[in-house]
């Protein structure tokens, strides 16, 4: 019984200090000096008291590293999970394709999109349309609607001045 509660402790120790990891790196990626640091300070501290547990145990079984490795595991999916859908941000979407028209355009800012059109080589056209996150698959279906075989790529923005954003 000793041994369950050392392996889920060190399992769900683990879980949460590599979830607070994958969520440090997001903030540090996108500038956040404070929260990072605030987060990297809890995040060392959980990992070093579960390693010591984990390396000082008095027990010898196989249990306490596949604990370790299946916190780290898990703790990896949940922090992609929570990062996915608790740090928000925008998107740049450039969009080619030679089947835009006016109508198209206006379809998609009925949806509420802000677009700019760029004319290209061999009547193409690229969109360029900067989104909430939290808005892509939206986006995406509405172009596939108009144009399955567009061009589409979106990029994390940095920096937004000005402009529409849905």
């Amino acid at each position: 019984m000793l041994l369950l509660l050392t392996c889920l402790k060190i399992f769900f120790a683990r879980m949460t200090d590599v979830c607070l990891g994958t969520l440090r790196t997001v903030n540090i990626v996108k500038g956040r000096k404070f929260t990072a640091t605030v987060i990297a300070f809890v995040e060392v501290t959980i990992w070093f008291l579960v390693a010591r547990e984990a390396i000082n145990s008095v027990f010898d079984s196989w249990f306490i590293p596949i604990s370790f490795a299946g916190g780290y595991a898990t703790g990896t999916y949940i922090g992609i999970f929570l990062s996915e859908k608790l740090i928000g941000g925008h998107l740049t979407l450039n969009i080619i394709s030679s089947k835009i028209n006016q109508d198209n355009i206006n379809l998609i800012k009925d949806q509420g999109f802000g677009v700019s059109i760029i004319s290209a080589q061999d009547d193409k056209s690229m969109l360029l349309i900067e989104i909430d996150k939290k808005h892509l698959k939206e986006l995406q279906k509405l172009i596939k609607s108009i144009d399955s075989s567009a061009f589409i790529i979106a990029n994390e923005t940095t920096y937004v001045h000005n402009g529409f954003i849905k």
